[in-house]
C-alpha cells in the first residue's frame, strides 16, 4: 500500500468515525500540580500485565491499557507519599477523552480531572464538568464497583444527552483507574 493510499484509508475510517483532533483542556503537569499538591519529587512505575492480569483487568471493567502497560506516577514531598496518580485514555466513537485521578496515601480518590477531549466533545465535556460531575467520584475507594462510580447518574436532567454520554464516558476512565489501583498499585 502506499503512503498516499494509506492516508486515504485513514481519512475514510475518520470520516466514517468522524474523530475530530483531541485538544489538551489541562496540561498533565497542571493536572499533577492540582491533584498531588505540596509534591516536589515525582515518579512514574509502569507495570507490564502479563496475559492473566490483563485478563484480571478486562474481567473488572472490560478495558485492556495501550501496550499491556499501566503507568503510576507518584507525588512526594521528600520522602513522604502524597498520593498516586493515573492518566487514564477512553477512546469514544467521537475519539479519546483522557481522564487523570489521583489517589491518596490510603488509596482513596483525591481528585479527577479530565485532560483532554476532541474538538467535537469539548462542549459536551465543558458542560458535564460545569455541572459538578467530577466532585461525585471524590472519596470513591478502590473496592467501588463500576456501576457506584457512575457519577453521571448525578447530572441526568441537569445536562443534554451528549454532555450525559461524555460523563458516562469520564465514569469508565474512572472504573478504570479504580480497577487498576486496586489490583496493580500496590505491587513492587
Amino acid at each position: 500500500m502506499t503512503t498516499i493510499s494509506r492516508a486515504a484509508a485513514v481519512s475514510a475510517v475518520a470520516a466514517l468515525l468522524h474523530i475530530t483532533p483531541t485538544v489538551v483542556l489541562v496540561d498533565r503537569p497542571d493536572a499533577v500540580a492540582q491533584l498531588l499538591p505540596g509534591a516536589d519529587k515525582f515518579f512514574a512505575r509502569e507495570v507490564h500485565l502479563a496475559d492473566a492480569d490483563a485478563h484480571k483487568l478486562h474481567e473488572a471493567v472490560d478495558w485492556s491499557p495501550v501496550d499491556g502497560v499501566l503507568t503510576f506516577y507518584s507525588g512526594r514531598r521528600g520522602t513522604t507519599l502524597i498520593g498516586l496518580l493515573e492518566f487514564v485514555r477512553v477512546d469514544t466513537p467521537h475519539g479519546p477523552v483522557e481522564v487523570s485521578v489521583s489517589f491518596d496515601t490510603l488509596g482513596t480518590i483525591r481528585g479527577v480531572i479530565v485532560t483532554k477531549a476532541t474538538v467535537e466533545t469539548k462542549p459536551w465535556v465543558l458542560e458535564a464538568l460545569r455541572a459538578g460531575l467530577c466532585s461525585h467520584y471524590r472519596g470513591l475507594t478502590p473496592t467501588a464497583t463500576p456501576a457506584a462510580t457512575a457519577a453521571s447518574a448525578a447530572l441526568r436532567g441537569s445536562v443534554g444527552e451528549l454532555p450525559l454520554y461524555m460523563a458516562q464516558e469520564v465514569d469508565k476512565g474512572v472504573a478504570r483507574a479504580l480497577a487498576a489501583y486496586r489490583l496493580f498499585a500496590q505491587r513492587r
